[in-house]
């Protein structure tokens, strides 16, 4: 099943490749939800946002988000 390929990425720390028009666009951010046709992600401290499916191209786990600053 299609739907569940981003269950196990939910509450982690991901970078998204993401096709806006002819541009790819990774998106950093934290995978709250899977919804069905979209993922919700928080990026930054409170900023959550639905991503369609359809726009995602990759999707991959963000290393830097889990070093020490």
């Amino acid at each position: 099943m299609v739907e569940a390929a981003y269950v196990p990425w939910i509450g982690q720390a991901v970078i998204l490749q993401v096709a806006l028009g002819d541009l790819k666009v990774p998106m950093r951010g934290r995978v709250l939800e899977d919804s069905g046709m979209a993922l919700r992600m928080r990026i930054g401290d409170a900023w959550d946002v639905d991503i369609f499916k359809t726009m995602i191209l990759a999707i991959e786990e963000d290393a830097l988000a889990y070093q020490a600053a």
